[in-house]
């Protein structure tokens, strides 16, 4: 499958999917940004990969409104090199609008990730030789008040079909780039990429999550990452 294959087909899988209260407002990045998603997947994911990173789901001000993953807006154009049209979800939450490139909020986590790529590797062709960074779940989900609520705080009736939709396409998206290790960026991504690629040989492991709400993350992330890479193995591939 390609890049574009594998997400119409989880947009398909997940259209069918309903959430309740708490979550009021869900937004899928991978169809009012589509384009700048493959934008994105095209040009930086063709071909095989030694290292998937994987994070867990879209952020308000990163992918929600880039559709790249981990997508703070001045790392996507300026050292990414991205920039493409972004629509609009059916319903916007007043407190999180998207405003597509245009948007001026900062996404912490991403301004951290893509900021120690850049630090560590100088481009992005030197840093997409050996990695190619995806998201498992492709969702956002909103309360009332604009609080963003996470795929493991779901309850089971909804988060079971949404993994299994999840799952397929991370199979899927294994298949195509025959990763040796992929890297949860946290424990949920790390869970379910256990569960999604137990029927494979691919070596799956975890490294700390770049969220300001991580207190681990605000000690320095950056040299935390270089250290849990190379317990993992993958201290060869870093420059």
């Amino acid at each position: 499958m390609t890049h574009r294959q594998i997400i119409e087909q989880l947009n398909r899988d997940l259209e069918a999917l309903r959430f309740a209260p708490p979550v009021t407002h869900v937004y899928n990045p991978l169809d009012y940004a589509k384009v700048a998603y493959l934008q994105y997947a095209e040009r930086y994911g063709r071909g095989r990969r030694p290292v998937v990173l994987l994070g867990m789901n879209p952020g308000p001000w990163g992918m929600a409104q880039t559709g790249v993953p981990f997508g703070d807006v001045p790392m996507v154009t300026e050292w990414l090199g991205l920039q493409a049209p972004v629509g609009r979800p059916a319903v916007m939450h007043p407190k999180r609008p998207v405003e597509g490139f245009a948007c001026r909020r900062s996404e912490v986590s991403g301004r951290r990730l893509w900021g120690w790529a850049r630090d560590v590797f100088g481009t992005p062709q030197r840093f997409f030789e050996n990695f190619f960074v995806a998201n498992y779940c492709p969702l956002v989900f909103m309360e009332a008040g604009g609080r963003n609520r996470t795929p493991d705080k779901l309850p089971v009736g909804e988060r079971r079909p949404l993994e299994a939709a999840c799952d397929r396409a991370l199979a899927a998206l294994a298949e195509m780039m025959k990763p040796g290790h992929v890297i949860g960026v946290g424990a949920f991504a790390a869970a379910s990429a256990r569960r999604a690629l137990a029927h494979t040989s691919i070596s799956v492991g975890q490294i700390t999550h770049p969220s300001p709400a991580n207190p681990r993350a605000n000690q320095n992330w950056a040299a935390r990452i270089k250290v849990e890479l190379a317990e993992l193995g993958l201290g060869a591939l870093l420059p």
